[in-house]
């Protein structure tokens, strides 16, 4: 068991020093904004559905990591996943703990409401274990579901496999698959259960999310195909292929 430990860190350290830091904190910033923003919904003029904020950030989660499964795989994508959990749970700590340090947020200053105000914005920030620990259980489920559809999509695309439509039809339907897996797995454990959303919320939030979602995947995917790429070109990564014994 130690052993594995260790060989599990090296290979996580050596990983970690392989793929590019624009495309990882990117990762890591769309996951953290993603818990923000799903404090806030959509007001839709219909009481079966609804939505929040954080299809707005959430395709860039999956954007990132298609392209990791592209190039490194699904295992290397789901370690970066598990990693990327962990640094948001410590951001939701420190957001937890600036929360609890007295003191007045500058958009609380409205005469009469300054304290209703700043409990609320202190709420907002240091969230709730529920919606930290379903927001936490829902992208890990839809992270090794999407690392594991992106990969055998590549498996069973023979045809010009490094080609834009290839990487198009593996983004595009790992990422529908993966989003609403997400949706339906936080509306479930989170929104039904502690919100009172029924299921027919659950459904038609977590189908709806995923379209505006995959929308977004659709119109940005095209720069995701580049970096992909250009990682091909330039060996991006070689050290940990090397370490793997992977043929690139």
């Amino acid at each position: 068991m130690i052993k594995f430990i260790k060989n599990e860190c090296k290979d996580i350290s050596i990983l970690l020093k392989s793929i590019p830091a624009p495309i990882f904190a990117l990762f890591v910033i769309a996951i953290i904004a993603m818990n923000l923003l799903a404090n806030k919904s959509v007001d839709i003029p219909y009481s079966w559905l609804a939505l929040d904020c954080g299809i707005i950030v959430s395709w860039i989660a999956f954007m990132t990591n298609d392209i990791i499964v592209k190039h490194f795989g699904p295992k290397a994508a789901t370690k970066i996943s598990i990693i990327a959990l962990l640094i948001n749970f410590l951001i939701c700590l420190l957001f937890f703990l600036a929360s609890k340090i007295p003191g007045t947020w500058g958009e609380s200053y409205v005469d009469g409401s300054e304290e209703i105000i700043n409990q609320a914005i202190n709420k907002t920030f240091g969230g709730t274990w529920y919606v930290v620990f379903g927001s936490a259980m829902a992208f890990l489920i839809s992270a090794i579901v999407n690392n594991v559809v992106n990969y055998g999509l590549g498996l069973i695309i023979k045809k010009n496999p490094n080609g834009f439509k290839a990487f198009a039809i593996r983004s595009y339907i790992s990422t529908g698959v993966g989003q609403f897996v997400d949706n339906l797995s936080f509306a479930l454990i989170v929104s039904h259960v502690f919100f009172g959303w029924s299921i027919l919320q659950c459904i038609t939030c977590s189908l709806t999310g995923m379209l505006f979602e995959l929308l977004f995947e659709v119109v940005f995917s095209p720069i995701g195909y580049k970096i992909c790429n250009k990682w091909k070109n330039e060996n991006v990564g070689q050290l940990y292929f090397d370490y793997r014994g992977i043929n690139k």
